[in-house]
């Protein structure tokens, strides 16, 4: 298994960096490393739901939502042939504003070859999406 993790801090509270996370078929707005996301369930978003999300490089991948708190994070849980993606979302507060870590595993039979072969593009894509919510999140962009 092989995990990646990004942190940054934020500077603006944990509800408005929530409101920006948790709207998904905006995530292209303010992060390049995501071309589409697309709700595949009717109603909000909570465990069990599915988004179909598209990035550059990649092939599409259908992620089911596995865990859900609002305001705090959430994680999702995808599959392709012989890997696992696990990739999870949290807040939490700070005196400046709020903490964002990004955390993403590759498991499953080839998890340890996708996560070593995919590293760069792992990590530019996680630097990428915790950057645009930062900017985001503080009216920035």
């Amino acid at each position: 298994m092989r995990e990646f993790v990004k942190v940054v801090d934020v500077a603006a509270s944990p509800e408005r960096a929530w409101e920006v996370l948790a709207e998904f078929s905006r995530w292209p707005e303010w992060t390049a490393s995501m071309t589409r996301l697309t709700p595949l369930d009717a109603g909000p978003p909570g465990v069990g739901s599915r988004v179909r999300v598209e990035q550059p490089k990649l092939r599409p991948i259908v992620l089911e939502i596995v865990s859900w708190e609002p305001g705090r994070g959430f994680a999702w849980r995808g599959r392709q042939p012989g890997v696992t993606v696990f990739a999870d979302h949290r807040l939490a507060p700070t005196p400046g504003g709020c903490r964002m870590t990004l955390s993403l595993r590759y498991g499953g039979l080839l998890g340890s070859v996708v996560g070593l072969l995919a590293r760069r593009l792992t990590e530019r894509y996680m630097a990428m999406e915790a950057e645009g919510l930062k900017r985001r999140s503080e009216g920035r962009g």
